[in-house]
Order: structure tokens, then sequence, then C-alpha cells
């Protein structure tokens, strides 16, 4: 039998929209096919240990909450969460969470704060809010047509760009995305996933939950075969259902 342990960092301070609803779906679907789930939360002052864990969950919150973070994650954390990245560790970030692994956040009055720089991708502020359902299509995720398609709801005034060495999660079919300008949705780098998307996004996109659901059994062990196939189609009438809604809005 397999397990498999995720940490969920700042709990109580990045849970924006009902971001926990990610761990939900990723401890459900996988306790579905007798895979043993422990799930551990890491917050301020606490240490994180890049070793201790198969997948890690961080969510969105406010400018507000980014600040209480910013010397934890930056001078306690930092150099363990940047390890974990390198070392093709599995992480899940949204909104706020996203932003802070990048190089800084510049406010739209020109005032830089500067954050992991765990990945090359760096935000500017803008007085203009993004807000509203989103859908992009994401190639690497199986099957056809509405498939690949990922749902989610954006609300953030910070644009993001990404450096050369990462590329988006997806390409912008409704809704705004990274910045409203290029395009795209989101970032990977190695096997770090970062979008935008609240909602929560999981619950909504069984198929992106499969998929890092399988990265990270395939980093602890090296003989996993795949994920078991579950029945989705209750799901994936609801997925169905909100891509045919938000695409007549």
């Amino acid at each position: 039998m397999h397990d498999i342990k995720i940490c969920h960092l700042y709990p109580e301070l990045l849970n924006m929209y009902g971001d926990r609803g990610n761990i939900m779906a990723l401890k459900k679907r996988a306790q579905w096919r007798n895979i043993n789930v422990q799930v551990l939360t890491i917050s301020l002052g606490d240490y994180f240990s890049p070793l201790d864990y198969d997948l890690v969950f961080m969510g969105g919150g406010q400018d507000y909450e980014q600040e209480i973070i910013q010397n934890d994650i930056l001078d306690i954390k930092g150099d363990n969460i940047i390890k974990a990245i390198e070392d093709n560790k599995v992480f899940l970030c949204i909104c706020g969470g996203y932003q802070l692994l990048g190089k800084y956040y510049k406010t739209w009055d020109e005032k830089q704060i500067e954050f992991l720089g765990a990945l090359d991708l760096w935000t500017i502020g803008s007085e203009k809010r993004m807000i509203g359902n989103m859908i992009m299509e994401c190639d690497f995720l199986p099957g056809e047509n509405s498939g690949k398609q990922v749902v989610g709801f954006e609300n953030h005034s910070g644009c993001t760009y990404l450096g050369p060495s990462v590329k988006p999660l997806g390409k912008v079919i409704k809704g705004y995305g990274n910045n409203g300008e290029d395009g795209y949705e989101g970032a990977i780098y190695k096997n770090v996933y970062c979008s935008y998307s609240h909602g929560s996004l999981l619950p909504k996109n069984p198929a992106l939950t499969d998929h890092l659901l399988s990265l990270a059994l395939k980093q602890k062990y090296g003989d996993f075969e795949g994920l078991d196939p579950l029945d989705d189609s209750i799901e994936y009438k609801a997925h169905d259902s909100v891509i045919k809604r938000v695409l007549r809005e």
C-alpha cells in the first residue's frame, strides 16, 4: 500500500475563497484509491524539512497576510523550500502563494517587496482588479477538448510575468490569467504548479488533482505505475456544466 504526506503551509493565513478545499480534494481522491494520506500543517516559526513531505500546498492571501508571512518564508523556511523545489518535490501554490515564490512584488506606486525568488517570475501591482470566472487549457492533462480545460475563479490586482525558465500552466480561454495581456495563466517549474485560480481549484478539476498526486507518488516510489481509475462521471458533469455557463457569460 502506498502513502503520501501533504504539507499545508500557513493554513490559517492563506485560505482565500476556500483554498483549503484543494487539500480535501487531494486527500479524498487518494483515499478512494486506498492510499494512506497524512496532512501536516506548518505555519509561522515552524521548521520546514524538504525531506518530510511528498506534496506541498500553499494557498492565497491578501497583501496583509503576505506581509505577515514574508519574513518567515524568507528567513526561516526559504532555503529549504528552494531545496525541495530543486529536488523535484510537488508543489501547488495559489494566488498569493504563487506570488511569494517569485522574485518580487512591485506595487502600483513603485514600492518593491522582495519575495523568495524560488521561481523566475515577478509581479507588478495594478490599480485594475482582475476578477471573475476563468477557463484555461492545459496541454499536459490527458484527454481531449474539455478534459484538458481547467476552471477556476480569479481575483487579483497583481500582474505576474514569467522568465524563460518558467512555462505557463495553461492558455486562457476565458478570463485574465497572469496579467490580462499575454493570454496565459499560472506557472510550471519542475514539479511546481502555480495558479491564480481559487474556488477552490482542484475539486472542480479531477484530472489536475490526479496529475499532482501521480507526480508525487512517482517521485516517492520508483515503481509506481499510476493511479487506479475512478468513476468521475459526476465530477465531469459538474466540470463541463461550469465551462458551458462561463462561456455564456
